[in-house]
């Protein structure tokens, strides 16, 4: 049994210690904005923040994460930075197939939570093990700059 708090909430899980969080996201609370990509950690579509730093979701075993606050894409937006990036976002129409986008707004959260005016170098730096199938990496990095923008 695992007690997890994901997105502010309390949840009790009957799930085995080493299951990924990912699948306890998605298949059993039914959080299924945080998605599977290549289950080793290389893409980032499955990222969610661990008290507030980006996680691979699906190599962190439920046992890992402890008493840490989960956030996933669901909740996000209901910080400021993750409104401001999710407004960018839209503003920029960063978005095409849009698989790859709730690890890459996790990822451009978390660095704007560390970093609030980062350099291009800084965001290739954090987002370089995002992949986007679609190539849309330029409209990122210009939402990650409008989101930075617009918080100073």
């Amino acid at each position: 049994m695992a007690t997890l708090t994901i997105n502010g909430q309390t949840h009790e899980l009957d799930v085995p210690d080493e299951m990924p969080l990912l699948w306890a996201l998605r298949d059993v609370v039914g959080l299924t904005g945080t998605k599977y990509g290549c289950g080793m950690s290389l893409c980032g579509a499955c990222t969610v923040h661990l008290d507030g730093e980006a996680t691979r979701s699906c190599v962190t075993p439920v046992s890992a994460v402890g008493e840490r606050e989960i956030t996933t894409i669901e909740a996000v937006g209901d910080e400021r930075i993750g409104e401001a990036v999710q407004a960018a976002w839209r503003k920029l129409d960063v978005v095409q197939c849009g698989y790859c986008q709730s690890g890459q707004i996790m990822a451009a959260v978390a660095l704007l939570s560390e970093n609030a005016d980062p350099s291009d170098d800084d965001i290739d730096s954090v987002m370089n093990g995002n992949i986007c199938r679609c190539a849309t990496y330029v409209r990122i990095r210009a939402a990650i700059h409008e989101a930075a923008t617009s918080l100073a």
